[in-house]
């Protein structure tokens, strides 16, 4: 079960990637439609002490408070001969690689992380500065995950592989017609989504420093000609998202006269949503979603089979909860930034539809879409319940009606 997790994760990652190397080789096989960058960046951070592991219950007894990770990135932005360089003419999009150390080896290890990622202009300060954004996502492999016998004080990563989230914002200076220097804060996130336990989460916050040099002519065109202006006049328009997710996940039980334990194996997720979306901007939707999810773990600590509780965790057996206690319905808000080839989407929502505790719940979402076609996109998403606890991954396919 871990493999087949762990392989559908890269594979839902290697399709990301397959439809960034897509989208950046289609649009340059005709006469140059693709302006070509690589950059390079270093980002020195403090880890957050989220638990004790952190704090010096280690084996050297001494604080993990900082990490360091060096990136190299490789990125494209559309020419400003292409429709889409005209609407978007700032944002690059790109893969990256990144060596991560958390100056504790033997109990942390050396990740090594493969990411998309998307960087945009937020607003021009001067003709040569101005303020961005960029955001990370993919999986950080090589970390030294919980084993009670051989790294039993590492109870925070119970994975070899995890997911690699990143948002940045930072200062970009034009040194030259085709490099800048850039520098600013970022925030990231380490976690398995809860397909493995421990998952307590790695997170941190930091510096950001880096070079980024274009090929050719690196720099967009601020001014259209009148005809392409009103080609780029937007109208406003409804959009319709039905997405399809499935995801596995495990369970802690909290028993009320015992300790904590997780419930022995892997328990199957899967999902649907409806998004009626109203485009406000070639930049930016929102509306509402009819969320549904049937979580096959829900309230089965309810449910014990056993006459009692057995000290051994693997011998414990359940009753299957009826599916009402399992399946939940809800709505969200959602809102989603428009980009090139992708798209996140952020939502908060309640269930309106559940039975026991397990579900009644606000929920938050994290989702990033990829657009494979016009229509047809990938959809990666985290889900987590009062805006701290992580529920579950929501890996899927999604069609989008009315697209425009």
């Amino acid at each position: 079960m871990k493999t087949m997790i762990h392989k559908t994760y890269l594979f839902v990652l290697s399709l990301i990637l397959s439809a960034v190397y897509v989208s950046a080789s289609e649009a340059d096989s005709v006469s140059r439609k693709v302006i070509h960058m690589i950059g390079t960046d270093f980002r020195p951070s403090y880890v957050f002490p989220t638990h004790e592991f952190f704090r010096g219950a280690n084996s050297t007894g001494e604080r993990i408070d900082a990490t360091l990770s060096g990136h190299l990135k490789y990125g494209f932005r559309f020419s400003p001969s292409t429709k889409m360089g005209r609407m978007y003419p700032y944002a690059v999009q790109g893969i990256g690689i990144a060596y991560n150390t958390f100056f504790c080896p033997s109990e942390v290890g050396n990740p090594l992380a493969v990411y998309v990622f998307q960087t945009s202009r937020i607003a021009a300060l001067t003709p040569k500065l101005s303020l961005d954004y960029e955001w990370n996502f993919g999986a950080s492999f090589g970390w030294k995950k919980y084993d009670e016998e051989t790294n039993p004080w590492n109870r925070v990563v119970g994975s070899k592989i995890n997911a690699y989230i990143n948002l940045g914002f930072m200062l970009n200076w034009q040194l030259a017609p085709n490099t800048n220097l850039r520098a600013g804060i970022d925030v990231t996130h380490y976690s398995n989504g809860n397909t493995h336990y421990p998952n307590s989460g790695v997170n941190t916050i930091g510096a950001s420093v880096g070079v980024t040099h274009f090929f050719g002519n690196g720099a967009p065109e601020r001014i259209l000609p009148s005809g392409l202006q009103r080609e780029n006049t937007f109208h406003r328009y409804v959009s319709y998202d039905l997405i399809v997710y499935g995801a596995t996940r495990k369970r802690g039980i909290f028993p009320a006269d015992s300790n904590p334990v997780l419930a022995p194996g892997s328990f199957g997720i899967l999902g649907l949503n409806f998004n009626p979306l109203y485009n406000f901007s070639k930049y930016f939707r929102a509306g509402v979603s009819l969320d549904m999810q049937y979580d096959e773990s829900a309230n089965i600590g309810n449910h014990v089979a056993n006459d009692y509780f057995p000290s051994d965790p693997d011998e414990l057996q359940f009753y299957r909860p009826p599916f009402r206690e399992q399946f939940s319905a809800g709505l969200s808000l959602r809102a989603e930034i428009v980009m090139p080839i992708f798209s996140i989407n952020l939502g908060i929502g309640k269930n309106f539809f559940c039975h026991g505790a397990d579900n009644n719940s606000f929920y938050q979402t994290f989702v990033l879409k990829t657009n494979i076609t016009k229509y047809l996109f990938l959809h990666t998403g985290y889900q987590l319940y009062r805006f701290k606890d992580p529920n579950n991954l929501m890996l899927g396919l999604g069609f989008r009606f009315n697209a425009r």
